[in-house]
C-alpha cells in the first residue's frame, strides 16, 4: 500500500491544502499533489523526496532529462513539473521594479552555467517594472546568434518602454567579443527608431557578470 493511502484521507496532501491552505503544506507534500500517485516501488512521497533533493541542490530549473531518470516519472510527470514551475518562476518576476542592474543579476542565474550561449531579453514597462523575460536564441559554445526583430518583436507585443539583454559566456570570460559589441550597437539603434529603449546588455559567466557599453 502507498505511503500516502495508509494516511487519514483528512491528513493527506490534497484533503489538507483544501481544508487549511496551500500555506500549510510542505514543499514535499505540494509536489506530492503535483505528482499525483507513484508507482510500484517508488511512491509519490519517495519521488517526491528525489524531485526535492534536486531542488535544493539549486536545479529549479528541472531539467527534462534529469526528471525521467527518477523512478516513476513519466514524460507527462516531467513535462508538467517543468511547467508548473515555470510558469510560477515567471508569476514571480513580473512586476519586479528594476533600479539598477543589480536587481537583474538573480534573474540570469539559469543560464549562468550553460554549456551553450542562450540570449535572454528581459521588457520592463514605463516604470521599469519587469513584463516577462525570454530566451531569445540558443547558440554554440563560441556564438550566439540573435536578431533585433527577434528582440523587438516581443518588446511590441509586450508594449514594452526599455528592455534589459544578457547572454552568458560558457568559457567563462567577461571580455566583450566584437560579435557582442556589434549586436549591442544595433540593437541600440533601433531601439531608438522602435522608441523602445536599451538599457542594458549584461554578459553572465557562472560567478559574475559585466554590462557593455
Amino acid at each position: 500500500m502507498s505511503p500516502i493511502l495508509k494516511i487519514a484521507k483528512v491528513d493527506r496532501p490534497r484533503e489538507r491544502l483544501i481544508a487549511k491552505g496551500r500555506e500549510a503544506l510542505s514543499e514535499l507534500e505540494l509536489l506530492q499533489i503535483i505528482i499525483g500517485s507513484g508507482v510500484k516501488g517508488a511512491s509519490a512521497t519517495k519521488i517526491a523526496q528525489q524531485i526535492l533533493t534536486l531542488m535544493e541542490q539549486g536545479q529549479t530549473t528541472l531539467e527534462f532529462d534529469k526528471l525521467v531518470k527518477i523512478k516513476g516519472i513519466n514524460t507527462a510527470t516531467a513535462t508538467r513539473l517543468i511547467a508548473s514551475l515555470e510558469i510560477a518562476k515567471r508569476f514571480a518576476i513580473s512586476n519586479i521594479k528594476v533600479k539598477s542592474v543589480e536587481d537583474v543579476v538573480p534573474l540570469l542565474s539559469g543560464i549562468s552555467n550553460k554549456k551553450q550561449e542562450h540570449f535572454v531579453a528581459i521588457t520592463l514597462d514605463g516604470s521599469n517594472r519587469i513584463i516577462q523575460k525570454r530566451t531569445i536564441s540558443i547558440g554554440t559554445l563560441s556564438a550566439s546568434l540573435v536578431h533585433p526583430r527577434e528582440v523587438y518583436a516581443n518588446a511590441i507585443t509586450d508594449r514594452a518602454a526599455s528592455i534589459i539583454v544578457a547572454h552568458n559566456h560558457p568559457g567563462g570570460s567577461l571580455e566583450p567579443s566584437k560579435a557582442d559589441t556589434e549586436v549591442t550597437k544595433r540593437l541600440r539603434e533601433c531601439g531608438v527608431l522602435l522608441g523602445i529603449r536599451l538599457l542594458d546588455h549584461l554578459i553572465v559567466t557562472y560567478d559574475d557578470y559585466v554590462v557593455i557599453t
